[in-house]
């Protein structure tokens, strides 16, 4: 299974639908900023599953900041991140993916790829897909059992 994980699109649709040919994903993952590009996304491809949390830059209506999910048998904790202050370092996010047993912790908002694993645990912030010199996005593969993440830029 391939999971495309996109963050901080800020009103930039056609980059994720770049990524979205270029991974031909089973699942996206869609960490905030801006909620609307995702249901723009998800418009454009009704047949793959899209599953979302709000940013910073979401407002009204959005009462799910975190979210934990399980795909392929494998539990992720999505968020932005700004309810984690990520941007001072990802150590209370990690704790909290912990604490649900998450085997993945998916975060944005710093608009700084990063993929780090220790043991069975991964941590991706997948960077910026929005309006950046350098767009990236994160790709999840599930299988056999065993998890790869990557990030990439466009």
């Amino acid at each position: 299974m391939r999971i495309l994980v996109l963050s901080d699109s800020h009103g930039c649709v056609e980059p994720m639908e770049q990524c979205v040919e270029r991974v031909q994903p089973q699942v996206i993952l869609h960490l905030g900023d801006c909620v609307r590009d995702a249901q723009r996304l998800e418009e454009r491809y009704p047949d793959i599953p899209l599953l979302g949390v709000p940013g910073n830059c979401d407002y009204g209506g959005l009462d799910q900041p975190e979210r934990l999910t399980e795909l392929g048998g494998v539990r992720i904790l999505m968020m932005h991140g700004h309810t984690r202050r990520v941007k001072s370092g990802p150590m209370a996010a990690m704790y909290a993916a912990r604490e649900c047993g998450a085997d993945i912790l998916l975060f944005g908002h710093t608009h700084q790829p990063v993929v780090d694993r220790s043991g069975d645990f991964w941590v991706m912030n997948p960077g910026c897909i929005g309006p950046s010199v350098r767009r990236t996005y994160g790709v999840i593969t599930l299988e056999d059992g065993k998890v790869d993440c990557a990030a990439f830029r466009l």
